[in-house]
């Protein structure tokens, strides 16, 4: 890759894998330890809207990059990357056209998960569309370290 997309390239790959991080891992534990779980569920939810599509321009950018930069397109790395990065769109895709949506909605008829019981069925149905969504993040976590250690064989 020129040097001007190899730095690209790998400071989009850094943004998702550093946003997903510190969403993930800082950000959404540290507000549901300070507050109620209605309001923490509030406050996250708001920035949901953000960090979902956030991914997503951030996975585009990153196919366009490779796609624009690479020099080497018969190397396994840069397939490898293409893969990589075209599942992640697709998985972004679901996450904020599908799926995130209809969360949304299903929390939208909990008046309150501190109230509601745990047995009920929306309750049920949430707590099950949370984990596919929690399960797909870390992918695109584990997705995006993928693609920065593939990044060094880019650069040749």
């Amino acid at each position: 890759m020129k040097i001007t997309g190899y730095f690209l390239y790998n400071l989009v790959i850094a943004l998702w894998v550093g946003g997903i991080s510190i969403f993930t891992f800082i950000i959404t534990p540290v507000i549901f330890r300070s507050f109620g779980r209605d309001t923490a569920g509030e406050i996250v939810g708001k920035l949901f809207p953000v960090y979902f599509p956030y991914n997503l321009i951030l996975s585009v950018l990153a196919g366009l990059l490779i796609i624009i930069f690479a020099l080497d397109r018969n190397a396994f790395a840069y397939k490898a990357s293409l893969f990589l990065i075209g599942a992640a769109v697709v998985v972004n895709l679901f996450l904020c056209f599908k799926l995130h949506p209809e969360i949304r909605e299903i929390k939208r008829e909990i008046r309150s998960f501190e109230s509601t019981a745990e047995e009920s069925p929306l309750r049920k149905k949430f707590r099950k569309l949370h984990g596919i969504s929690a399960t797909l993040n870390l992918l695109l976590l584990a997705d995006g370290v993928t693609l920065l250690m593939i990044s060094s064989n880019l650069k040749r």
